[in-house]
């Protein structure tokens, strides 16, 4: 299985920006997906963007389209979240998910492999 660590995370005042990275274990495939969560406390695990490894689709979700950026760093073997603007309701934890076995890319259960997050806290 492919181990995932994510890192980047800190706290920022709203407009700050973050670069959050997932470090793989191994090189992703090019069939499938690898996707940034976050999870507020008392929410539920949201998607935030999902990248095709095969460099093609990208998703984002409508809060955080034009601020975020999802890229893959091969030099790196990472999957990178460029997070721009940032705001307060942007506070949460940032989980890196891969393995994706199906499904939509933003559903939890669409992946097989979970980072164990990193905190990304956005204050006025």
């Amino acid at each position: 299985q492919v181990q995932l660590a994510e890192s980047g995370g800190g706290s920022v005042q709203a407009g700050g920006s973050l670069r959050l990275s997932c470090e793989a274990s191994r090189y992703t495939s090019s069939r499938t997906w690898i996707s940034w969560f976050r999870q507020a406390p008392g929410k539920e695990r949201e998607g935030v963007a999902a990248l095709a490894t095969n460099g093609i689709g990208t998703k984002y979700a409508d809060s955080v389209k034009g601020r975020f950026t999802i890229s893959q760093d091969n030099t790196k073997n990472t999957v990178d979240l460029q997070m721009n603007s940032l705001k307060p309701e942007d506070t949460a934890m940032y989980y890196c998910a891969a393995d994706f076995r199906g499904g939509l890319p933003f559903l939890p259960g669409s992946y097989a492999n979970w980072g164990r997050g990193t905190q990304v806290t956005v204050s006025s």
